[in-house]
């Protein structure tokens, strides 16, 4: 509003960059907590996992105190791959087939904004799915060792590996075929991947292999730390990183909006 002639003065234009920023994070944060099949899948899952593997003695991993201390590196994995990868995988191949993306993309807020958006409320979930196994873990007795710096580290590692293979699902295959190669990757990660099942129990010649994945990598890191005490596991943190670059230029190059 103008001093002189007390009128409001137009001023067009676009919001500050880190205003639109923090608006998109807040709007995909709010759709990821109101979608049921996304809170099954990125709380659910993870926490039953937790507290079934961790009270009954489905697999032999010693006591239950073993056996938690076993699972809590591996479910903290599973909650970054069920957010950064296959409920990022398919929200995206959804999003791209209704026509939401080329929307979006119309506005003044930025691409590459949009997608950073994506990747902060990621982090935002992943947090909270964090927060709420450490305190179920802690009421099954889990006693966390070693440095949460080098957690810390680990899960943004892995959650750029995962996400950058998810938005090169979402950006390539049609939505009904991310949907369907999602699950089928996360059934497969969560058998294979070192979540519930230790490496060791395959055959020898499988195990450098499994380990070379973004969920074998992730949760025999986060279990070096969070269960061994030892310092940070940096061929962990290169192998995501590994599938992080590749991934994240492949679906730079290929990443279609509509």
């Amino acid at each position: 509003m103008t001093a002189e002639t007390g009128m409001f003065a137009p001023r067009p234009g676009a919001a500050p960059l880190g205003r639109m920023l923090a608006a998109q994070t807040a709007l995909e944060v709010r759709m990821v907590l109101r979608n049921g099949e996304q809170l099954l899948l990125t709380v659910v899952i993870p926490v039953l996992v937790l507290t079934v593997f961790g009270s009954v003695e489905v697999l032999d991993l010693g006591n239950r105190s073993a056996r938690v201390d076993f699972l809590v590196p591996g479910v903290i994995a599973l909650a970054v791959l069920s957010t950064a990868f296959t409920g990022l995988a398919i929200g995206t191949g959804f999003e791209r087939r209704y026509g939401a993306l080329k929307r979006l993309g119309a506005t003044p807020l930025p691409r590459a904004a949009l997608l950073a958006a994506k990747g902060l409320s990621v982090l935002v979930i992943e947090a909270l799915q964090i927060v709420l196994l450490g305190t179920v873990a802690l009421l099954l007795g889990w006693q966390p060792r070693g440095s949460w710096a080098a957690v810390l580290l680990l899960v943004l590692a892995g959650t750029a590996a995962f996400s950058s293979l998810a938005l090169l699902m979402a950006g390539t295959l049609r939505a009904e075929a991310t949907l369907a190669a999602a699950n089928l990757v996360y059934l497969l990660l969560l058998v294979s991947g070192g979540i519930a099942v230790p490496l060791d129990r395959f055959p020898d010649g499988a195990r450098p292999l499994l380990e070379a994945l973004p969920a074998g990598a992730l949760s025999e890191g986060l279990r070096v730390v969070l269960r061994d005490g030892d310092a940070l596991p940096w061929w962990s943190v290169g192998v995501l990183a590994l599938w992080a670059a590749v991934g994240g230029v492949l679906a730079a190059r290929t990443f279609r909006w509509e």
